[in-house]
Formats: C-alpha cells, structure tokens, sequence
C-alpha cells in the first residue's frame, strides 16, 4: 500500500521578500507549515544578512527550479570602504585595513574592469564545497581555505549612491556563481583602500523581481485570517520563459505523461531543436528536448495528491 504524503498537494512559485536576519532554510521551513505543502524547495539561497528576491517552488514547481537558479540575478549592496573583513561582509573580524577613500570618479574608472567576464575567488565563508566539505565550515573550524578562481559574469555595475566618503551602493546584474562579497573585496584592493558589504539585497532572480514580492508577514497575517494562500502563488512555468512553449492535444499530453514522445504539429512545430515545454490547457505537462519534429519529454508534471 502507498505510503501517504503529509501536507496539501500545492504547486507553484512563490517570490518571498526575505526579511533579514533569517535563513533560507527556515524560510522555506515557515511556509511549507503555513501552506500545508508535501513538498517545497527555493531556488538560490539567501545569506542571513541579505533581504529581498527567495523564489520559493512547492509541489511540481521544484522540477523547474534549475531554470530559476541558471536565470539572471541583480544585487543592490552596500559597500564600506577601510577595511577588509575574513567573511567579506559586517559580520567577519577585520583582516586588513586601508588609508583613504575613493571618489566617484574612481569608482567609476573601476566598474568597466569588474564587468563581462570576470576571474573571481569565492568567499572563504561560502558554500562551495572543497574535498567534500563547505568551505564555510572548514574556515569556521579555523582552516585556512584556498579557493580557485571562477569565471563569472557581470553584465551591468553601476552606482545607485554615494551616502559618504565611507560607503558606495552599487547594482550588479550578473549571472550564476557571482559573489558581491567578493567584488567589494576585489574593488578595495585595487582602490587601496579595502571594503566590505553591509548591506545586500537580491532585486531579481531569472523571472522573479521586486514587483512579485510578497512579505512574509503578509501570508501569515492571510493565513491567521483564514484565507486562501494560493492567490499568492505563480505559475510552475514561470522559469521556462527563456525557451519553447508548444500547446498539445489532450492525447499527445496523455502520451508526454507516461513519457512517450509526439510529434509537434501545426504552427508550433519549430524548424530548429532544442529545449521546450508542453501546455494544455494553460498548465505544463512536459518538459522535454525538440529533436527531428518530436518532443521527447525529460520531466512531467503530476498534479494529482
């Protein structure tokens, strides 16, 4: 006899405006309680100390959620000049200090050699993993962690404000693998002047942006109330905007469901290959690779308990 799932069978996305101070886990934690969900993931974790865009997957959602993480992000974050701290944030010791502070003009002239592609070493504090352990860990326990430099792409870097001499906000639209811990640290060492992050918050994850956030406290002020939770919920699909939608019948859907392949018909049949994802009815069944006029489905959707 199947075993019987604890929880509600929801799906969806939903784009959490994480507070600060609280961790990714526990936030994911809060809401799998408040919706009753058998199943709930997110997409990018979050530093405690960072606040904004935590796209959360329930249900079939978490089959998507490699499309969300691959999407393009967009930081805002505060960078203190005159010291350099080990976990390249407020909350590590200082390691190294710096006279000066740069102007705006300085600021500036730097941005173009922080932008396209760029050679980055990750935080000593971050979860990369080094022989199988994170590297966080391993500093925590007082290791000395060496970490190899990583290609990683900045699209766009530009001041939003300069409060004072001591401080910058920058905005960095960058894709996945980027650290601004590590563009504060990499900017003050070659102003001379040393820096670190004090404030940081995640505009944007692929699809998901500020104008979709919702609060925390406003689902669980909804769910005191009584109210339906799923108004605040996006579509599974949200992701895959980047690659083919294709509409099938009620019986090539049928067929994608077991995991057969079908033929795409019509004005949806594409001339070239490549990734795509089948819809009836206005919700996903497949998604799948294009090859030869068939859609050969990777992963389907259950939308039953």
């Amino acid at each position: 006899m199947a075993r019987r799932k604890k929880g509600n069978p929801v799906h969806g996305w939903l784009v959490l405006d994480k507070p600060l101070e609280m961790t990714s886990t526990r936030a994911v934690g809060i809401l799998k309680r408040l919706f009753f969900a058998q199943k709930v993931g997110h997409a990018g974790t979050l530093d405690p100390l960072a606040t904004g865009i935590l796209p959360i997957a329930f249900g079939e959602a978490t089959k998507t959620v490699s499309f969300a993480v691959d999407g393009e992000k967009v930081y805002r974050f505060t960078v203190r000049w005159g010291a350099e701290t080990a976990t390249d944030d407020a909350e590590g010791s200082v390691v190294a200090t710096g006279e000066g502070r740069p102007t705006v003009a300085d600021i500036e002239a730097l941005l173009l050699q922080f932008t396209g592609e760029i050679l980055q070493v990750p935080p000593k504090f971050s979860a990369i993993k080094v022989d199988g352990e994170r590297a966080y860990a391993l500093a925590r326990d007082g290791e000395d962690v060496e970490l190899e430099p990583r290609p990683v792409i900045i699209e766009e870097l530009r001041i939003v404000d300069v409060p004072d001499a001591d401080t910058v906000v920058l905005e960095a639209r960058c894709g996945k693998g980027t650290y601004v811990r590590a563009l504060a640290r990499d900017m003050g060492r070659v102003l001379g002047c040393r820096g670190h992050v004090v404030g940081l918050r995640r505009a944007r994850v692929g699809p998901f942006d500020e104008a979709q956030a919702v609060d925390l406290a406003e689902i669980e002020d909804a769910a005191e109330a009584g109210e339906d939770l799923a108004g605040f919920l996006q579509p599974v699909e949200m992701p895959l905007g980047e690659i083919l939608e294709v509409n099938v019948s009620p019986l090539d859907a049928a067929d994608l469901a077991q995991g057969r392949s079908v033929l795409i018909r019509g004005r949806d049949a594409p001339v070239l290959g490549g990734s795509a994802y089948a819809m009836l009815k206005g919700r996903i069944v497949a998604l799948g690779e294009i090859e030869k006029g068939a859609l050969h489905p990777t992963r389907v959707f259950n939308f039953g308990g």
